[in-house]
């Protein structure tokens, strides 16, 4: 028995595959960091183009609506 948990001590095959889980949570949190940052700066973006549109004259000299 004593020899058994001597091996599983010098075993390295599960701290590889704890450095996998680590990196790939890392990616994962940093895509999504990307994605909600581009989310927000895509709305912020789209409302301020809304907001333009609504108030700009038309070529005709009208407002339109």
């Amino acid at each position: 028995m004593n020899a058994c948990w001597k091996a599983f001590a010098q075993e390295e095959d599960g701290a590889v595959t704890v450095d996998w889980v680590v990196l790939t949570a890392a990616v994962v949190g940093l895509a999504l960091f990307a994605v909600v940052s581009a989310k927000n700066g895509s709305t912020a973006l789209g409302t301020k183009i809304n907001t333009y549109m609504q108030t700009a004259i038309t070529v005709g000299g009208s407002t339109g609506g």
